[in-house]
């Protein structure tokens, strides 16, 4: 029975020896084939993926080119910047105005109506409406104002305190520009209120007391 087993043995190693001699399929080639055949895949997904780039990238240059006007379609690599654009559009201005084009246009010597603004939100446009027609400002409108003339007094108190310091009188000018700088807080705290409600845009610069005494040195 040993002998039988051992020949068994040595008949199927034999026969598997002879499948692999005669086929040439083993362990080795089989993951040699599976690993060209994974690479080749991969470089077939990467050529797809970059075939699909540049069919986008083509889609999203057409859509930039028909932004342009048509006389710099199909050259938007040479578009540096938005003067470019802006000096096509003079031009086409200027062609105009020789061109008669303005000439004869409704409305014509009559004062604008503006009465309604195109590019403001509709609430807030209605909401401005009547407080005009009641005689009445935004809050901004007013307390822009308000800044306006409190920087001015400010300014002018400054010159004077300063007058002081050049002609001697310390003291009084300490005194004097510790109540300016309080003053000065006061005003940025309003230019602060009124930059959070101030339609965009419109927002202004607080004082610094270093920089409105350097305006005074160079007086």
């Amino acid at each position: 029975m040993a002998t039988c087993l051992r020949l068994r043995g040595f008949t199927t190693i034999n026969s598997r020896a002879l499948f692999v001699s005669t086929t040439g399929f083993s362990s080795s080639s089989s993951s040699s084939s599976s690993s060209s055949s994974s690479s080749s895949s991969s470089s077939g997904k990467s050529k797809t993926g970059k075939k699909f780039m540049d069919r986008l990238t083509a889609v999203i240059d057409a859509v930039h080119d028909r932004k342009l006007p048509p006389e710099l379609r199909g050259q938007r690599n040479n578009v540096r910047s938005e003067t470019d654009i802006i000096n096509v559009v003079e031009q086409r201005i200027w062609h105009s105005m020789e061109e008669g084009q303005f000439e004869n246009l409704p409305g014509k010597g009559k004062p604008l109506k503006l009465d309604t603004n195109p590019h403001a939100d509709p609430a807030e446009d209605t909401l401005y409406r009547i407080l005009s027609k009641n005689g009445c400002a935004p809050e901004w409108v007013e307390l822009n104002k308000e800044i306006r003339s409190k920087i001015s007094e400010w300014r002018l108190s400054l010159k004077k305190a300063w007058a002081t310091k050049c002609g001697g009188e310390h003291s009084e000018w300490v005194e004097s520009s510790e109540n300016l700088k309080l003053q000065l807080r006061e005003i940025n705290d309003k230019v602060f209120r009124y930059n959070l409600i101030v339609p965009f845009g419109r927002q202004m610069f607080g004082l610094k007391w270093e920089k409105e005494l350097g305006y005074l040195e160079e007086k």
